[in-house]
């Protein structure tokens, strides 16, 4: 994995100047380039580049068409991957300067342990007014973020998890034990229930940081690091990228790592149900009925609904706290694609003031949110006589809205809690975005967590 440390520097040492033009402009801030701009065909088209040599051969300047309106912030940044090696600098004043310059870090992620490729170390001297310490730090964490969610699950099974949550643990002085086995089975007996068939034991991994004496804020994050469907079975197609339906909980710890690093004044709290949903003799069955930790019945209508199962047994737990704020990422359902694509998570919350400081930091932090319904009279499609509730909606309408609200039974003491239902992927490459796992909401969650608690 590439350091962002490497890729973005607070240094005014020389650099390869770096100048916007736009198509009208372009005559006169060419000036003695504008022969050699005719020969190469530059016509300053939006993000448009051109590299222009020095007498000795050797790059003395960058002109790029300026972004068009509504471009993606990362888009100007995301020029690094077109650039040689060495260290540039923006002339004058650019438009939103923390997304171009984190653009410019994360557009240069990949992941090849497979394949190695010699990084390239394209740098950036941080614009005008950008913390480029914090810039590497989320660039960072995105990283690995990324690397998690891309690893295959033969490498990054519940072990593994666990194995990077100490890390982080360890890291920031954090407190960290693990529940599993028999304890598992009586404490939390989804969990158990879903991860019972694998021959990787499931478990809760629990940290804690922070002074007892400080706001309380609970991150739970969904860490199936296989999903099969269980005996509901996905199609080969379906199963092909469940490498990465543990996004919620890779996210969850990119979350807490800034949270720490940042010295928040919170106290944290951090809860990873790992497990892998299999098939074996003992796989639980379409119709069974389970109690859950906080007593409540469910009634099994799918076993390919089993992230809603092993959240509801960790936000149960988080919520015997009261804490001030409970937070949970999921890869959850696929009806939050279908409602708002890959690059748009939905999120939900009964709290107005936390949805609009989270759409406010989404928009600031190029994190894209939106806000989804907590639609009451939709609970009757998770109803069942047989148990208190079910795990799977009813005709297949409102997927992530029911699951929302099966999440919602769970959390009932905290002050407030938001649930996001992320993709943790990008199918088709952007500015800044490369094809693969992805942090989703991190940033929006973690500029609104360091607002109130900075």
């Amino acid at each position: 994995m590439i350091d962002a440390e490497k890729l973005i520097t607070a240094s005014r040492g020389a650099a390869v100047p770096v100048r916007i033009v736009s198509k009208d402009e372009a005559g006169a801030k060419l000036g003695a380039a504008a022969a050699w701009a005719r020969a190469a065909g530059f016509d300053a088209a939006p993000l448009s580049l051109l590299l222009v040599p020095g007498k000795s051969g050797a790059l003395e300047a960058v002109y790029v068409g300026a972004p068009r309106a509504g471009d993606d912030p990362f888009a100007l940044g995301a020029i690094s991957s077109r650039l040689p090696e060495g260290r540039y600098v923006f002339e004058g004043d650019v438009s939103s300067p923390e997304a171009v310059a984190l653009g410019w870090c994360t557009e240069l992620y990949k992941y090849d342990p497979f394949r190695p490729t010699k990084p390239k170390l394209v740098t950036l001297v941080a614009p005008k007014g950008v913390n480029a310490t914090e810039i590497a730090r989320i660039a960072n964490t995105v990283f690995t973020v990324r690397d998690q969610v891309n690893a295959p699950a033969n490498l990054f099974g519940p072990d593994e998890l666990e194995k990077a949550a100490r890390a982080l643990a360890r890291e920031h002085r954090a407190a960290v034990k693990v529940v599993s086995g028999p304890a598992l089975a009586r404490g939390f007996p989804l969990i158990h229930t879903v991860g019972m068939a694998s021959t990787r034991r499931p478990r809760l991994i629990d940290i804690t940081w922070g002074s007892p004496k400080h706001p309380r804020v609970t991150l739970v994050g969904k860490g199936v690091c296989f999903d099969t469907g269980g005996l509901d079975i996905k199609p080969s197609a379906g199963m092909l990228l469940m490498k990465k339906d543990m996004g919620g909980a890779a996210n969850i710890l990119g979350l807490a790592g800034l949270v720490m690093a940042a010295r928040l004044k919170l106290r944290l709290r951090v809860l990873i149900p790992a497990v892998e949903n299999a098939i074996a003799g003992d796989a639980f069955r379409p119709g069974d009925v389970f109690r859950t930790r906080k007593g409540l019945t469910v009634e099994i209508g799918n076993t390919d609904a089993e992230g809603r199962l092993i959240l509801c047994d960790a936000l149960a737990l988080a919520d015997e706290e009261k804490p001030d704020l409970i937070v949970d990422m999921a890869t959850l359902t696929g009806a939050a694609r279908v409602a708002l694509g890959p690059d748009l998570p939905p999120f939900y919350t009964d709290d107005d003031a936390l949805a609009a400081d989270l759409m406010r930091h989404a928009a600031v932090s190029n994190d894209p949110l939106w806000r989804l319904p907590l639609w009451r009279p939709y609970n009757s499609l998770i109803e069942t006589p047989v148990a208190d509730i079910n795990n799977s909606g009813a005709g297949g309408f409102a997927g992530s809205i029911t699951a929302a609200l099966f999440l919602r039974r769970f959390v009932e003491q905290a002050k407030a809690w938001a649930h996001f239902d992320i993709f943790a992927w990008t199918p088709n490459g952007k500015p800044g975005r490369p094809k693969g796992g992805e942090a989703q909401a991190l940033r929006a969650m973690y500029a609104l967590l360091s607002e109130r608690y900075g």
